[in-house]
C-alpha cells in the first residue's frame, strides 16, 4: 500500500502545535479531510453559527471581512474578487443583483445545508451562474430528530442565544415515506472588537420535508435582520459607517434519483433583500442609501446516464431581479432577466476494474435580456483509481470558459458624483482557466494538488484615484495559481494544512489608478493549519490559524502580513449529560491586518458558553 508521506507540511504542523506529535493511527476517515470539513472550528466567536462562518480557515477561500465574516464579508475564491464567487444552495444560486457584498445573506440555519463544497475550473463552468471563478455549492441536509438551545457571551459586552430543533416521523404505511419539520431562531449583540463596530443580529428559519425512497422535497422560509457598524467600512475617509440588512427567503428544492447512475434536482427560490447604508453614524443627512432587490429563480440540474459509458451532465437557470434604489437608478435599466444553459457529456473508459479515464467536452450559453450573450466552452480529461479499502488517486487537465454581468451599484449609480461612481458602459466579463491537478487519498491521509492560469477580460475592479471617491473600472488579469492541501490523522489528532500562491499581472489600461479595493487585494502566499485534537471523551481542543503575505496595496495601513489564530475548547462534563461547555478566541494575536485596505481589522474575541442537545 503506497504510503502517504508529507514531510514539509508534517514539519509545519510540528512547529505549530507540538500535539502533533502522535501515534500515527489507520482508523476511519478524519473529519478534516480534503474531501470533508476542512476547518477544524465550527462555531463562530463574535455570533451565532452562519453558512460562512470559519470560512477564513478554508483553504481555497479568501474571506475579507468588515467588522466579522458573518456582518459583512467579501469571498473570492482563487484570487478573484467578491462578485466572481456564487452561493449556490441546490441547483440554484443566489445572487444579489444589487452589489457582490451581500451574496453571502443567506437566512439559512447550517443544519439544514451539507457542508459546502467549492466549485472551480470546469465545475463552476458546468455549475456555477453569473460566478467567473468559483462557487460555494451547498446541499439540504436530511432532518433528524431532536435540537439544542445554546447560550454564550463573552467581551466587548458580546451575549448570543439560540434554539434548534428538528422532528421526523413515518407517512403512510409502507415505511419507504417520512416527513420532518426542523426550525431555528438566533440572536446576538455585542459593542464590536474596535470602537463603532457593534452588531445586532437575529434570523429564523423552517423547513418541511418529505423523504422518500429516491428522492427528498424541501420547502423554505427564513428571515434575518442584521444591524452593524465599523469606520471606514466603504470609503477611506475616517467616518463611523452603518449598516441596517433585512433579507427573506422562501425556496422550494427537490431531488430525484432515477434509474442506477441517473438524477435530477430542480430548485425554485424567491428572495428579497433591504439595505440602509448611513455613511456618517454621527451626522445621518451628509449621505444615506436605501435599496431594495427582488430575485426570483427557477434552476435545474442532474446527470442522465446513457448506457455504461456514456451520460450528460446538465444544469440550467432562470433569473429575474429588479432594484428599487434612493441612488441607483442613474443607469439604463433597473431590472433584469438572466438565463444560463449547461451540457457537459461525458464519455468512460474502464482501462481496468478498478481504473478509468472520463472525457468530458461540451459548452454554456449565458445571455440577459440587458446584454450581449456569450457561449463558453467546457472540457475536463481525469484518470482515476479506486481501490476495495477505499485508497484512490486521480488527475486532471481541464480548460473552461465562463462569463457573467455586474450588479447595480457598478453600473447604475452616477458616473460622476457620489461616493461610489458607476460605469453605465460596463459590458459582459470573460474569463479563461486551464488548470491541472491530481488528488491521493488514504485512509489516514490525503493530499491534493493543483495549478492553474486564468485569464480575465473586462474585470469589474473599484478602484482609487487621488482625492476622488471609489469608481467601477474595467481591468484586463492574468492570475497564476498554485494550491496544496494536505490532511493527516493520527491516534487522537485530526489535522489539515494548505499553501497557496497567487501572482497577477494587470492592466488598467488607466495610469491614473493609484490603487485597487478588490482585484489587487489577495496573498501572494498563504498557509493555512488547522487541528481536533480529542485526548478523552471529555475534552476537546480545535485550532484553525492563517498566515498570509499579501500584495502590496497603497491604501492599506496596516502591514502586509497577517497571522490570525482561531482556538477551541469544548467540555463535556460526565455528570451533565448532553451538555457541552465551550471557551473561544478569535484574532488570538490581536492581529490589526486590514482584510480590505483602508478599513481598520478585527480586534480579538473572546466567548464563553453552553450547549445542551437533546
Amino acid at each position: 500500500m503506497i504510503k502517504c508521506r508529507i514531510y514539509p507540511l508534517n514539519i509545519l504542523a510540528l512547529a505549530s502545535l507540538p500535539l502533533l506529535a502522535q501515534a500515527e493511527s489507520t482508523q476511519t476517515l478524519p473529519t478534516l479531510y480534503v474531501d470533508a470539513q476542512q476547518t477544524a472550528n465550527i462555531r463562530p466567536v463574535t455570533t451565532y453559527e452562519s453558512p460562512v462562518s470559519n470560512l477564513e480557515f478554508e483553504p481555497r477561500i479568501d474571506l475579507q471581512s468588515r467588522n466579522m465574516a458573518e456582518a459583512q464579508g467579501d469571498i473570492s475564491i482563487r484570487g478573484g474578487i467578491f462578485e466572481n464567487t456564487g452561493f449556490r444552495v441546490g441547483s440554484a444560486t443566489l445572487i444579489d443583483p444589487q452589489t457582490g457584498h451581500y451574496f453571502a445573506e443567506l437566512p439559512i440555519a447550517p443544519e439544514m445545508l451539507t457542508r459546502p463544497d467549492i466549485l472551480t475550473g470546469a465545475d463552476n463552468a458546468l455549475y456555477g451562474f453569473n460566478s467567473t471563478v468559483g462557487t460555494i455549492s451547498y446541499g439540504w441536509s436530511q432532518i433528524a430528530d431532536g435540537g439544542s438551545l445554546t447560550l454564550g457571551g463573552g467581551d466587548h459586552d458580546l451575549n448570543f442565544q439560540r434554539v434548534h430543533h428538528g422532528l421526523t416521523g413515518q407517512l403512510g404505511e409502507s415505511g419507504e415515506w417520512s416527513w420532518g419539520v426542523e426550525a431555528e431562531i438566533s440572536r446576538s449583540e455585542s459593542d464590536g472588537t474596535i470602537q463603532f463596530g457593534d452588531h445586532n443580529f437575529d434570523r429564523t428559519s423552517g423547513r418541511v420535508q418529505l423523504v422518500g425512497p429516491n428522492s427528498q422535497t424541501d420547502f423554505f422560509a427564513g428571515y434575518q435582520a442584521k444591524f452593524f457598524g465599523w469606520p471606514n467600512m466603504y470609503t477611506p475617509y475616517g467616518v463611523n459607517e452603518t449598516e441596517n440588512l433585512k433579507t427573506s427567503l422562501f425556496l422550494f428544492n427537490h431531488y430525484q434519483n432515477y434509474n442506477e447512475r441517473s438524477y435530477f434536482e430542480i430548485t425554485a427560490y424567491y428572495r428579497e433583500h433591504k439595505d440602509h447604508y448611513i455613511y456618517s453614524r454621527e451626522n445621518p443627512s451628509a449621505f444615506q442609501a436605501k435599496h431594495t432587490t427582488d430575485v426570483s429563480t427557477f434552476a435545474f440540474s442532474g446527470l442522465h446516464a446513457l448506457g455504461e459509458a456514456f451520460s450528460l451532465n446538465y444544469t440550467g437557470q432562470i433569473t429575474a431581479d429588479e432594484i428599487e434604489s434612493t441612488s441607483l437608478e442613474r443607469g439604463k435599466f433597473e431590472s433584469r432577466t438572466y438565463s444560463k444553459l449547461s451540457l457537459l457529456p461525458e464519455y468512460k473508459i474502464e482501462l481496468a476494474p478498478n481504473e478509468h479515464l472520463v472525457i468530458q467536452i461540451g459548452g454554456s450559453f449565458d445571455d440577459t435580456n440587458r446584454n450581449d450573450s456569450k457561449f463558453s466552452l467546457i472540457s475536463n480529461i481525469a484518470w482515476g483509481r479506486q481501490h476495495y479499502n477505499g485508497n484512490s488517486e486521480s488527475v486532471y487537465l481541464s480548460y473552461s470558459e465562463t462569463s457573467q454581468v455586474v450588479g447595480y451599484t457598478a453600473i447604475g449609480g452616477s458616473e460622476t458624483t457620489g461616493l461610489f461612481r458607476s460605469n453605465h458602459d460596463l459590458g459582459r466579463e470573460k474569463t479563461q482557466n486551464v488548470e491541472i491537478g491530481t488528488k491521493v487519498i488514504r485512509q489516514d491521509c490525503s493530499i491534493e494538488a493543483a495549478v492553474f492560469y486564468r485569464w480575465d477580460d473586462n474585470l469589474v475592479d473599484w478602484t482609487f484615484a487621488g482625492p476622488s471617491a471609489r469608481e467601477a473600472n474595467p481591468v484586463d488579469i492574468e492570475t497564476f495559481g498554485l494550491e496544496l492541501i494536505a490532511s493527516k490523522r493520527w491516534n487522537t489528532i485530526e489535522a489539515i494544512a494548505s499553501y497557496t500562491h497567487l501572482n497577477k499581472d494587470e492592466d488598467y489600461g488607466n495610469d491614473s489608478i493609484d490603487a485597487s479595493f478588490y482585484a489587487l487585494n489577495y496573498a501572494k502566499h498563504r498557509f493555512t493549519l488547522g487541528a481536533i485534537w480529542t485526548p478523552s471523551e471529555i475534552f476537546q481542543f480545535r485550532i484553525d490559524n492563517e498566515w498570509r503575505k499579501n500584495e502590496d496595496n497603497a491604501l492599506r495601513e496596516s502591514s502586509d502580513s497577517a497571522l490570525f489564530t482561531h482556538f477551541g475548547l469544548s467540555i463535556y462534563p460526565p455528570q451533565l449529560k448532553n451538555m457541552e461547555l465551550f471557551f473561544a478566541i478569535d484574532n488570538a494575536w490581536d492581529d490589526d491586518f486590514q482584510d480590505v485596505p483602508g478599513t481598520p481589522g478585527r480586534g480579538d474575541q473572546y466567548s464563553a458558553g453552553v450547549t445542551y442537545i437533546w
